[in-house]
């Protein structure tokens, strides 16, 4: 199953293709920001397999982080 997962955008180049940094749960990660120019640093943007989709409200992306969190901790350790 895959998965599209909100984070706040951090970074922001200016150069084609466009690209950036978001944090998701305390970890960085390049994205591909082509897609969306309307996207800023500061803005929650959801991202799949490294391409941002499409932007969301704060209370929203943190709605989303929060059940993601509350999942992670149902499932106990899976090792």
């Amino acid at each position: 199953m895959c998965l599209a997962s909100p984070g706040k955008c951090l970074k922001s180049t200016g150069t084609f293709p466009r690209h950036g940094e978001r944090e998701l749960r305390g970890t960085q990660k390049r994205v591909c920001l082509e897609w969306l120019p309307e996207a800023r640093v500061g803005d929650y943007v959801i991202v799949h397999v490294g391409f941002a989709l499409s932007t969301v409200d704060e209370k929203e992306a943190l709605e989303t982080l929060k059940m993601f969190k509350e999942m992670e901790e149902l499932g106990g350790d899976e090792s």
